[in-house]
Parts: C-alpha cells; sequence; structure tokens
C-alpha cells in the first residue's frame, strides 16, 4: 500500500471541465499529442495527482495502468486525468510516460491552482468524479491495490460488494473459487507439471504465504516441509500445501518454488494477491489451514506446525488440546529439578520452544533441563542423576 494516504474535496463531474475551462486549460495532452476538453464529455472522469520524483506515486503506477487497460478492453467509458506534483517540465515528462491516460499540461502555477482547488494536500490520490463516490478517508488508492479494475466504478456501494464476496469466500471455502483464475483452473509444481485443482477437494489444504527474500519464511518452509513429507509418507496423501508467493519477481519465484516439495499458484496471476487480501495476510510467513469441508480450520497453521510439527495434523483444535494435555502430563511426570553428573549446577525443569542439548547436541523442544547459571540444557531424557552413594 502507497505510503501517503490522499485528503481531497469532493468535485462534481459535470463541473471538472468547466474549471478546467476557468483555470485556461484549452486542452489535455496524451503520449499521442493534444486532445480537446470535449473527448471527456459522457465519461467518468478520474483525477490522478501524482510526482515523478516521489517513489509511491512510481510503485502504483502499474496499478493503475493495469485498471485503466482492464477496463477499457471492458468497454468502461473510464478517462483519467493526470495533475502533476512535479517540480518542473522534465519530471513532468518523464512521469507521463509511463501513464496511457490524458494529462492537463504542464504549468507549475496552473496545478498549484487545481491542486488548491480540489483540496489536495497528499500523493499519490486518485479522485474518481462520480455520484456515490468513496470518501477519500477511505483510501481509494488502498482499495485499488486489493481489487483492480474490480473496483470499478469506485462507489460505497461496490466496496461492499466485494468486501460481502471476501467474506463469503473466507468463510465458505470453495477451493476451485479460491484457486483458480479466468481460465486457469490448475496449479504448478516446482517440476513444472499442472495439477488440476479439483484433484485437492477433500484434503486439508494449507495456504502458504511466503518469500524467498524473507529469512523467517525459509527458516519455517524447512520446519513446513519435514512436516508435509512426513504426512504424505503416513497419510496416504490426505495433506497439500499451495503456495501464495510475495516474491518480488519471477526469477526469484522460480528459484522458491523448485525448492520446494508442494504445489503454487503461478506468480503472474492475480489470485495470489487476492488471497492475501481475503486471508488478511499482514506478515511471512504464514499458514492457513483448511479442512477437508472446505472450512477455515486455522488461520494460525504456523503455530501449529512450529509447535508440533507434523503431530499436529489434522490441525483441529481438539487436536492440539489433546497434545497440550499430553505435554502438560510428560511435564508432571518429570521432577522439578535434578543434579546431573555432566554438570557442576543443578538443573531445573524448564518449557523451551526450541533449545539444542548439550549432551547428544541434538535439538530439542518443550520439557528441557536447564542450569540457571549458565546457558546449559538437556533433553529429560539425556539427564544421568547424581547416585547418592557417589555424592558421599
Amino acid at each position: 500500500m502507497a505510503e501517503m494516504e490522499f485528503e481531497a474535496k469532493y468535485v462534481e463531474t459535470h463541473n471538472i471541465l468547466k474549471i478546467f475551462a476557468a483555470e485556461g486549460v484549452e486542452f489535455l495532452l496524451s503520449c499521442e499529442g493534444k486532445v480537446p476538453l470535449s473527448e471527456c464529455n459522457g465519461k467518468t472522469i478520474c483525477l490522478f495527482f501524482s510526482a515523478n520524483w516521489y517513489r509511491p506515486c512510481k510503485a502504483f503506477i502499474p496499478h493503475l495502468v493495469d485498471l485503466y487497460d482492464t477496463l477499457r478492453k471492458r468497454s468502461k467509458n473510464l478517462e483519467i486525468i493526470f495533475i502533476s506534483f512535479d517540480r518542473d517540465e522534465n519530471g513532468f515528462k518523464e512521469h507521463m510516460k509511463s501513464m496511457p491516460w490524458l494529462a492537463v499540461p504542464f504549468d507549475a502555477n496552473l496545478h498549484r491552482r487545481l491542486i488548491d482547488r480540489c483540496g489536495v494536500d497528499r500523493i499519490p490520490s486518485f479522485i474518481p468524479l462520480c455520484s456515490d463516490g468513496i470518501t477519500v478517508e477511505e483510501d481509494l488508492i488502498g482499495y485499488i491495490e486489493d481489487y483492480g479494475a474490480d473496483a470499478f466504478p469506485f462507489t460505497r456501494k461496490r466496496r461492499e460488494e466485494l468486501k460481502a464476496i471476501d467474506k463469503r469466500k473466507r468463510e465458505e471455502t470453495n477451493l476451485e473459487e479460491l484457486l483458480t483464475h479466468e481460465g486457469r483452473n490448475f496449479l504448478m509444481s516446482g517440476d513444472d507439471r499442472k495439477v488440476h485443482v479439483s484433484e485437492l477437494i477433500g484434503k486439508t489444504i494449507g495456504l502458504y504465504f511466503c518469500a524467498y527474500w524473507s529469512p523467517p519464511s525459509r527458516a519455517f518452509t524447512l520446519q513446513l516441509t519435514d512436516a508435509y513429507n512426513n504426512l504424505k509418507a503416513a497419510k496416504d496423501h490426505c495433506f497439500e500445501i499451495v503456495l501464495i508467493s510475495t516474491d518480488g519477481d519471477l526469477k526469484e519465484f522460480n528459484v522458491h518454488i523448485s525448492s520446494m516439495p508442494w504445489l503454487a499458484v503461478p506468480y503472474e496471476d492475480r489470485t495470489r494477491h487476492d488471497l492475501c487480501r481475503i486471508f488478511d495476510i499482514k506478515g511471512i510467513p504464514s499458514l492457513v489451514l483448511i479442512g477437508p469441508d472446505g472450512k477455515v480450520i486455522s488461520m494460525n497453521g504456523k503455530f501449529m506446525v512450529s509447535s508440533y510439527g507434523a503431530e499436529a495434523f489434522p490441525f483441529t483444535e481438539a487436536r492440539i488440546r489433546d497434545l497440550e494435555a499430553a505435554l502438560r502430563k510428560e511435564g508432571e511426570a518429570l521432577p522439578q529439578q535434578v543434579e546431573d553428573v555432566k554438570h557442576e549446577h543443578v538443573l531445573k525443569l524448564d518449557m523451551a520452544k526450541a533449545y539444542v542439548c548439550d549432551s547428544c547436541r541434538k535439538q530439542g523442544k518443550f520439557w528441557a533441563f536447564s542450569c540457571d547459571v549458565c546457558d546449559y540444557d538437556l533433553h529429560p531424557s539425556c539427564v544421568e542423576k547424581i547416585n547418592i552413594d557417589e555424592r558421599l
């Protein structure tokens, strides 16, 4: 989402061309030359305030270009008019190269008057001049980034419709609706196989949101791979993972998926972005678990897998309660402290998410006997208690 939100006063559609004329604007510019103001008559007009020198503006342009091109292909009568915040004409011209829509000719004083007249003080700003328009406080920039061309016609009614659709998809999960998109009914594997989404129906599914550039993602991928392989061997293919990549580019994605044993939504597919929005993913790695009945089991699959690995399957609340009860019972059977022949201090029973046993050098989790004086941990099974006779 863009770093700076926008604030603007509402400007009625039928007034904007009069405002331009009153300010001395005789024509608009396109990449091909001059365009008369009359070309905008009868169209849904949107004003776009931006600057070439501001990185969030340049980052938002591809989203807006995609929206503009898509709506044009759908024969929507839309026109965008760029009003520049650039400091000089060279910056304005450079910025315009990335825009397929119209622009008010560069004149710093004219632009400042238009900016003040619309009450814009932050960029990027996108103002649809339509009735029932979304208010500026609702962040239309983020709305377009989230929904793309589906945001049209940028009304409150349309936004509520889209939110309702997302809610239904989240609560009444249909894998084919979630994971397919405009003619694509398959997922891809690391070895370039295509697997039909219909083959996943009836399985427990993990939607794995992560990126190759993220160290926490790479660390959790190792844990998830171990759990996945164990379940594949033991549970007769009743569990599948689908990568929802947030990688920076296709090359990074290809390296990422080639190292994974599961499936992925294709990188160029908008479904990746839609799923992040539908499940409100705020950070990575994240694992959303969906049961065989299509219902979301957990939004925090990462915790389950990190804590219990493959033993957490089928990832239900009942299963986690059973594991926690077994863990408590195990702890109750252990002494609160011990003296071990390998260490000079008393070791106390402790709970640790992860540790390395200083005796066998293997990874451990949950119960450990730890030293309060120095950094020393033992698996309960590695403890060699001091014999009272030896002490005497």
